[in-house]
């Protein structure tokens, strides 16, 4: 059972407390007026009565976040590519335009849905019931390899190696223009966008929020006003690759979210009929959590992705 959330710390500015309380947590506006209304919400020991009343500077807050109710997920018989399977774990390929779990919006035809499934209900249970086996996630428009775990040694055992940063991963990724340097990193704290809560973003070094992240990249084959390239993390979080790459002026082709496409590319995307970020997770390698074996697997860059590529001049070059 969950259990509720609770977050505390110090007002920094003097504005409005909804939009003081959304600077220093992960919260947006529009969640902090809900709490705030569900009294969930506390300024100085006191319950917080209004979003719009004034905060001042150095105030304590406290804020209780109640348990999310997850929907039921349900075994659904969807194909599946299947990398490698065990007892302890599964390696799969997903197919971009498919959800990793069940949420608001898509309580169905998710990964999990195709895993239960598949397994037979065999998922850890540490992630709940609308997340079993879940250990990490890619975006629904992003394509390529995802390990899921099937037992709770195996969940435990991948969890710290993402916590550590240990495993080995790295995406194939469609960007607009040549990135100058060819290869370099990219680092800062990525946290909620001040300006769209519903986008993260590269935060200023000295800030408190966010957490620290770290994409190394290197240009695999230039092409007609993009590049191929190569992203490899020492971090996991929230659209790492994509905010960073927009950061540096190279943002995704078709990214909807965090770039424009440079308009020479707009009509080659619109003619191949390519709507989703260019982003594959290609290479995942990892220690198996309970045999303690090397596990790598490669995934080939999808169609949709290559017939760009050749789209822009990559066969020719």
């Amino acid at each position: 059972m969950k259990r509720p959330q609770t977050l505390t710390g110090i007002i920094h500015t003097a504005t409005r407390l909804d939009k003081a309380l959304a600077e220093v947590t992960d919260l947006s506006r529009e969640r902090i007026k809900a709490l705030i209304a569900e009294g969930k919400v506390e300024v100085d020991g006191r319950p917080a009565t209004s979003p719009s009343a004034k905060a001042q500077v150095d105030q304590s807050f406290l804020i209780h976040i109640p348990p999310p109710s997850d929907p039921q997920a349900f075994p659904q018989d969807i194909p599946l590519s299947v990398v490698f399977e065990d007892e302890h774990l599964i390696v799969v390929d997903k197919s971009a335009g498919m959800v990793v779990h069940p949420a608001a919006g898509n309580p169905d035809g998710t990964l999990v849905n195709a895993l239960l499934h598949h397994c037979r209900g065999q998922l850890s249970g540490i992630g709940g019931v609308a997340r079993p086996g879940i250990v990490h996630r890619i975006d629904k428009d992003t394509s390529g390899l995802l390990v899921v775990a099937k037992s709770d040694a195996a969940h435990e055992g991948l969890a710290k190696q993402f916590a550590d940063h240990s495993l080995e991963r790295a995406y194939l990724a469609l960007c607009g223009g040549h990135p100058n340097p060819s290869a370099g990193t990219v680092s800062g704290r990525l946290g909620r966008s001040d300006n769209n809560r519903k986008k993260m973003a590269v935060l200023p070094d000295d800030t408190k929020r966010g957490k620290h992240a770290v994409t190394h990249y290197k240009t695999v084959q230039r092409l007609d006003h993009a590049a191929l390239i190569e992203c490899r993390l020492e971090t996991g979080r929230t659209h790492q690759v994509r905010v960073h790459l927009a950061s540096i002026g190279h943002a995704l082709l078709g990214d909807p979210t965090y770039g424009r496409t440079p308009s020479p590319l707009r009509q080659t995307l619109k003619a191949l009929n390519f709507q989703r970020q260019a982003l594959h997770a290609a290479t995942l390698g990892f220690d198996h959590p309970v045999n303690g074996n090397q596990c790598r697997f490669t995934s080939e860059i999808p169609y949709d992705m290559r017939e760009l590529i050749d789209e822009l001049g990559g066969s020719n070059r």
